[in-house]
């Protein structure tokens, strides 16, 4: 096992990764965002690849980073990605949507108590982009329910951005969307010399560390055993492969044949300073 330790620049969003003919950023702020750990996760992005798979996409940072000709992203959160697919096909009618609401703390509960199953996707997709641009900390949360449960954040946030919408739009266009299981999703789409990043529901670390970022359903621990076998297949299959997860032991040892970075990193969304330090790690499987 080789491991290297570095710390990386507490950063908010930042343009600066992306090509500048694109000039995008992702346009949700996701809990457990890789915008931190861009820095170090584009210094083991191969010079060639044939496509890029993210199947854990949540906010998208590094996808949207590494700027592919071709991709496939997933996730489970429904919500999520029907926000991605709606961004992707129909953006003008969710830039009109959107226009219709209002940054005030009335307004937001009520869009909060909606139900979604009696939404349109179009209603869907801007009703999650407003909650999560004016929500506390732009923290996505559900209850057992599958219920978004955040409160109103206070703040003067421009939960509308039209270029960045119409930008990402395009920036789509050649991206395969799909709400499915992250082995369903590799097991379907994975291929000798493609660039997969894996960035699962973290290990928990300590009392503050098990908030489980995309859906109401867990992430167990012999998941992350089952993960490590996929890992295993794809970088035999002959697959760039980038994890991301906590420096929990489990973790250190189950990946300790492959190159891991530790970073020590911030936790922007916690309310306690005394949690908001972390180290995160990064595991670089080669073909």
């Amino acid at each position: 096992m080789y491991v290297n330790d570095v710390v990386s620049p507490i950063a908010e969003e930042s343009l600066e990764l992306f090509p500048a003919e694109i000039g995008i950023k992702p346009f949700l702020k996701w809990a457990g965002g890789k915008t931190q750990l861009l820095p170090q996760l584009t210094d083991f992005v191969p010079r060639r690849f044939n496509k890029y798979i993210e199947p854990f996409v949540g906010g998208g940072s590094f996808f949207f980073s590494v700027n592919p000709a071709n991709a496939v992203i997933a996730d489970l959160n429904e919500d999520l990605v029907i926000a991605y697919k709606v961004v992707r096909d129909d953006v003008e009618s969710l830039i009109s949507e959107l226009g219709k609401y209002q940054n005030e703390e009335g307004f937001f509960y009520k869009m909060r108590s909606l139900d979604v199953e009696e939404l349109s996707d179009t209603e869907r997709a801007a009703r999650l982009i407003f909650l999560n641009k004016t929500c506390f900390n732009g923290l996505y949360r559900v209850n057992k329910k599958g219920q978004f449960n955040v409160p109103y954040g206070k703040n003067s946030s421009d939960f509308l951005n039209k270029k960045q919408l119409r930008y990402t739009s395009e920036f789509l266009k050649n991206t395969i969307i799909l709400q499915a299981d992250y082995l369903q999703t590799l097991c379907q789409f994975a291929e000798e010399g493609d660039l997969i990043f894996l960035d699962p529901p973290y290990y928990p670390v300590g009392k503050y560390a098990d908030f489980k970022r995309y859906t109401k359903e867990s992430f167990y621990h012999e998941d992350h055993y089952i993960l490590k076998k996929e890992f295993d297949r794809l970088v035999g299959m002959g697959c760039h492969v980038i994890l991301t997860n906590s420096d929990h032991p489990v973790i250190l040892d189950l990946f300790r044949q492959y190159e891991i970075k530790i970073v020590e990193t911030r936790r922007l969304i916690s309310s306690n300073s005394a949690t908001r330090k972390g180290k995160d790690i990064i595991v670089i499987g080669r073909p």
